[in-house]
């Protein structure tokens, strides 16, 4: 059996290596494609495979049309939003992810930001500190709790909001839940952004939650660009001088924003959540792990398509 590992942001070497090892380990071949320029190299390469590891590279219904002896994606990573899973379904290829591996990564990106924020931008005026200051989480699932963890340590208080986690779960680790995202925005002056884009979410963090936010606050998203809806985003910076928003998903508006919000606004240049040395071992070699253990063993643990 052959399987295809498709980067176009390519996984570091020592996770290439890895990978390879647990497939060759299992008798199965590895097939590397890195750094390719148009889609129709992936539709190619994918046409003689049966499993798939991709990052953040599309596989939209035409890779399914062409991959017919496909019968597993693995996305390394927590979002999947990048894969077609109606069509997958139609092709009979389970679509799995590898919740949690680059949890921490992207936990620590998120702080990083927002000490970056209260600290403007380390510009040598005088910022604010955290200890004492409350933060918001929206959505308390693996990077969530890895984020109230380092809040915690700084000193600070931590609520969260997330219909789908029990509050006595959140109260364990020392979190305390609201009842509603509007009631969380309105008691933190920082929020984390960690939902999914959806037909739930997307668009849905607009002027109704941010214009409850405290003053001075500051916006941090390191999930999806799609749950924001920008024209309300921007319309709400123009009226409120004292809100920042940091993000390492780039806008559409990131030229406009750039230079309306000096000072106010932060991107990186492009999504880096989950590109340290672990995270990238740590999925590459779960996806891997996962993939054999379905195509060997029938493990569908993980799958998101049905």
């Amino acid at each position: 059996m052959k399987i295809l590992i498709a980067t176009e942001k390519p996984f570091a070497a020592p996770a290439v290596s890895a990978i390879r090892k647990v497939i060759e380990s299992a008798g199965m071949t590895p097939v590397l494609l890195e750094k390719y320029s148009d889609r129709s190299q992936l539709r190619d390469a994918a046409a003689n495979v049966d499993g798939l590891i991709i990052r953040s590279d599309i596989v939209d219904s035409a890779v399914f049309e062409a991959a017919k002896q496909l019968k597993i994606v693995v996305r390394a990573g927590a979002g999947y939003d990048n894969v077609d899973l109606d069509a997958a379904t139609a092709h009979h290829v389970c679509v799995m992810n590898t919740p949690g591996q680059n949890a921490n990564a992207v936990a620590e990106l998120a702080f990083g930001m927002l000490l970056y924020g209260v600290r403007n931008y380390f510009n040598s005026s005088s910022g604010t500190e955290l200890k004492g200051k409350t933060l918001g989480i929206h959505a308390y699932g693996h990077v969530g709790r890895h984020v109230a963890r380092i809040a915690k340590g700084f000193g600070m208080e931590v609520r969260a909001f997330d219909p789908f986690v029990d509050a006595e779960a959140m109260a364990r680790d020392g979190v305390v839940a609201t009842g509603s995202a509007a009631e969380l925005y309105a008691a933190c002056p920082f929020v984390s952004l960690h939902i999914p884009a959806t037909e739930e979410t997307k668009n849905s963090i607009g002027s109704n939650l941010l214009s409850v936010m405290p003053i001075g606050a500051i916006l941090i998203n390191t999930a999806r660009k799609e749950i924001i809806c920008e024209a309300e985003l921007l319309k709400f910076m123009e009226a409120r001088p004292d809100f920042k928003y940091l993000t390492d998903v780039k806008p559409d508006h990131h030229v406009e924003m750039a230079i309306r919000f000096a000072g106010r606004y932060f991107s990186t240049p492009k999504k880096i959540g989950a590109q340290t040395t672990e995270a990238n071992n740590n999925s590459g070699i779960a996806a891997a792990a996962q993939i054999v253990g379905f195509l060997r063993d029938g493990d569908e643990r993980f799958r998101v398509n049905r």
